[in-house]
């Protein structure tokens, strides 16, 4: 559906449609591990800016009936040994500004 989408200053990584359900997808990825777990990036800060950015598209584009969720997919890269995880419905849906 739509790759890097942006509203303003914010983004989205990927909006990704499967089975009627609207994925909002955040891709963390980092080379070794000492700065923790991909996944651990995606903080309440982020996770606000993407729920208001995915309203901002919901209103614009969302189709009638769809159902919707937040999805992170972490990537660890540890030298030859990649690492990917995704976590689907990640967090809840924060409202309100």
């Amino acid at each position: 559906m739509a790759r890097r989408w942006r509203s303003g200053h914010r983004d989205v990584d990927l909006i990704v449609e499967h089975e009627g359900t609207i994925a909002f997808v955040e891709v963390k990825a980092r080379c070794g591990d000492g700065y923790g777990d991909p996944a651990a990036a995606v903080t309440w800060r982020k996770q606000r800016e993407l729920s208001r950015s995915a309203a901002i598209w919901i209103d614009r584009h969302g189709p009638p009936g769809a159902h919707y969720r937040f999805d992170v997919v972490a990537i660890l890269i540890l030298g030859a040994r990649v690492r990917i995880r995704h976590l689907v419905d990640a967090f809840p849906v924060h409202r309100g500004r």
